[in-house]
């Protein structure tokens, strides 16, 4: 069976950081693409980033450039979300996928995490 687990959520204020994880269990994640999205309430889930299986090709959504890092270790089988210079509009549950291809929609993600809270405060 198929398991993400995200970690590293939390309370942050506006321009601090945090950096969340994603490990996957059940199989060898080396060959898939992986990404993250994120859902606010009353929102649909909208793409965040990407990187390929071998971490050499990344995507960003452009409200997130320059921003976030998303980087990967497959000996670890876990993706990594780097989130610098935080906004209050990026207050959402973030979620990371897996698949065979990366793209920027939720319909080509069989593999899903439980998604972890991440909310930017004064």
């Amino acid at each position: 069976q198929v398991q993400l687990v995200e970690s590293g959520g939390g309370l942050v204020q506006p321009g601090g950081s945090l950096r969340l994880s994603c490990a996957g269990s059940g199989r060898t994640f080396s060959n898939t693409a992986m990404a993250w999205f994120r859902q606010a309430p009353g929102k649909e889930r909208e793409f965040v980033a990407a990187v390929y299986w071998n971490g050499g090709r990344t995507y960003y959504a452009d409200s997130v450039k320059a921003r976030f890092t998303i980087s990967r270790d497959n000996a670890k089988n876990t993706v990594y979300l780097q989130m610098n210079s935080l906004k209050p509009e990026d207050t959402a549950v973030y979620y990371c996928a897996a698949d065979a291809v990366a793209t920027m929609y939720t319909s080509n993600y069989r593999y899903w995490g439980q998604g972890t809270q991440v909310t930017v405060s004064s």
